[in-house]
């Protein structure tokens, strides 16, 4: 399967800024728990990427797969991954946040910590 669709960290600020109007869409955050401590957006659910038997038969009851989701990891190679796998068991508007949380830290939110 090809790569999921990707939009930049600054399409996520919009769609972001227009969440009160729009709450279908999903934001997921692979990342690791302490990854998410040291720096997180503020509506992503953290589902680490290497909990993935963890919460992974529970994705139908948790999310629409008919809604839109947007995937963040630090640099974009974990969410492309979920990215993949969603689309892979149904999911059908994926989109991995390109760059990551370092790229939205850089590009848009300065307050948002780099590690």
């Amino acid at each position: 399967m090809s790569a999921a669709p990707e939009i930049t960290v600054q399409e996520l600020a919009q769609k972001l800024a227009l969440l009160d109007a729009n709450p279908s869409v999903q934001l997921i955050d692979v990342r690791e728990p302490e990854e998410a401590a040291l720096a997180h957006i503020e509506g992503f659910d953290i589902l680490p990427l290497s909990q993935f038997p963890l919460w992974s038969e529970t994705i139908f009851q948790r999310y629409d797969p008919e809604a839109e989701t947007l995937v963040l990891c630090h640099h974009g190679v974990r969410s492309q991954q979920m990215c993949q796998w969603l689309r892979q068991i149904g999911f059908k508007q994926v989109s991995n946040i390109r760059g990551g949380i370092d790229a939205y830290s850089r590009l848009v939110d300065a307050n948002i910590p780099q590690y």
